[in-house]
Formats: structure tokens, sequence, C-alpha cells
């Protein structure tokens, strides 16, 4: 894998004046995809992962280990687009995002997410509050100084917007910032006046989280100096639709012939690069 062609790529998004939607991905192939319809970036979420890798809900029952390998086999089978990781809470304490950066590094994540959200739930809870701002503060400098490449960027998440308020999640993102932070990830902003002012009250790039548009234009975002905007983990969803409608399909009887909803040859060969398998095996002949 060519990492520096990769991190610089996710700097270039980072440092430059407009905002892009990254492509959601989930395995080799639907990264090969995204590679194809030449997305900026790919995003690999925790809770996309969760349901990958184990088909559980997004409570933080997945490893480290898990997550790790998944995201290595995302990024080996594309050529040079970056994968960002929501790497959750980084695993526990300081000591764990440590070893969660060391491991999401050597798996060849371009960008990754560090949050301030209390995780796992506890006991008894029904909602997940937030870590002190000290504590988050002491994981965002535990990731920084774990990391090997400086190009690796390390980017600070807040949900105080939808757990607190808008002012504590800027008093927050100022602090990442102060920290060493290379962007300040919202989760939780749904209106113009709340983006404005978070984005704002910052001097570095910007990311937004979020399960569809945004009540701004690519070009305002820009101005506001978001890079990147989550636009929801669609395609994954989509997936499983894909999957359950012709499994129900076959259940009932359908003939694997009267099918139609599914890739071709043609695309399937494209995307497993068919071509490129047969040139390496005759280069051994």
């Amino acid at each position: 894998m060519n990492l520096s062609e990769r991190r610089n790529n996710y700097r270039k998004i980072l440092e430059g004046r407009i905002c892009i939607f990254p492509g959601s991905v989930f395995d080799p192939i639907s990264a090969r995809i995204a590679e194809e319809l030449e997305f900026e970036c790919m995003m690999f979420a925790g809770s996309v992962a969760s349901q990958t890798i184990l088909g559980a809900p997004d409570t933080v029952v997945i490893t480290l280990t898990e997550l790790a390998d998944q995201t290595y086999r995302i990024n080996r089978s594309v050529i040079s687009t970056p994968l960002m990781v929501d790497a959750d809470h980084g695993y526990g304490n300081v000591l764990n995002v440590r070893r969660t950066v060391e491991e999401l590094e050597n798996a060849g994540v371009s960008g990754l997410t560090i949050e301030d959200t209390e995780l796992p739930l506890g006991y008894g809870l029904i909602s997940s509050g937030l870590i002190s701002i000290d504590e988050g503060v002491a994981k965002i400098r535990s990731a920084l100084d774990s990391r090997q490449d400086s190009r690796l960027a390390i980017i600070a998440r807040t949900s105080a917007a939808q757990i607190t308020d808008i002012h504590d999640a800027v008093l927050r993102a100022r602090r990442y910032e102060e920290a060493g932070a290379d962007a300040i990830f919202f989760s939780g902003l749904k209106n113009k006046d709340d983006i404005k002012f978070a984005a704002g009250s910052i001097s570095i790039p910007v990311m937004l989280g979020g399960s569809g548009s945004v009540p701004l234009s690519n070009e305002e975002l820009g101005v506001l100096g978001v890079r990147i905007c989550l636009q929801g983990h669609y395609p994954f969803l989509a997936s499983i639709k894909a999957t359950y409608e012709t499994l129900k399909k076959l259940r009932a009887g359908t003939k694997p012939e009267e099918l139609s909803d599914y890739a071709d040859n043609g695309m399937v060969e494209r995307l497993m690069r068919s071509s490129d398998y047969e040139t390496w095996r005759k280069i051994n002949l």
C-alpha cells in the first residue's frame, strides 16, 4: 500500500477550500466501487463495522483487533483513495487510545476520529454521557504522541451538541484544537446557526456527521471551513436490503435465471480485478 500518497491526498482535503462527501464503505468491494466512482476519500464507520463484522448493533462490543483487521482488508483493496476510520472512544483510556492509533496506523488509515462520548453505555443507563474535557484532551494528546507518521490525521470528535449543548461542543472543540488535533468532528449539528457558530469558533478544519443532507450548500460549507461532511451509511443499508430481497425471492421459488437486480459478470470481474490476476498469473508461467 502506498500510504504516503493516500495520506497526502487526505491532507489535501483538509487543507483545501471545498467540502467533500466521503464514500461510506464496509468491505474491499465497496471500497473498490468508491474508488472507481472517484470519491475523494472513504469512511469506515464504527456502527457499520459492528454491523458488518458481528451483525451487532452499535454498542461497542466490537474489538479493536476486529476493526483493524477489516480496516486493513479495505485499505489493501484500493490503490490511492484515503480511508478515514471512526475509532469511537479509542477503546478505553489514554493507553488504549495509544494502542488504537498504533493498530489503525499500521492498517493503513489516513485519518481517524477519537470521540469524547462515554462508552460503552454504563450499567442501568439509557443514554451515553460525555467524558470530562480534561480526559478528552488527554486522549487527543495520547493519539498525537503515538502516531509514527505525522501525516496521519488525528480528528477530535465531540457529541456534546446532542448530549449537552452547542456551547459545550464549542468549548470542547477549542480545547481539542489547543491540544493539537488536526480537525474537529462535530456530531449532532442540525441547523444553520449551530453549524456556523461551531465552525466559526475554531481555526482548524471541520467535519460534520449526520445521516442525510445538511441545511447549507457545498459552497457555504466550504467557506465555513467544513472540509468533510458525512451523508450517513446508506450503501451498507442498501446491501442489506438487496441481499434480503434476493434471498426472499429464491426462498419463494424464483428461479435464479429470473432474477435481474444483481451485478453482471462484467462488473464482478472488473471489481475483482480479474484481468490483473490473470496478468500476474502469466508472469510466473
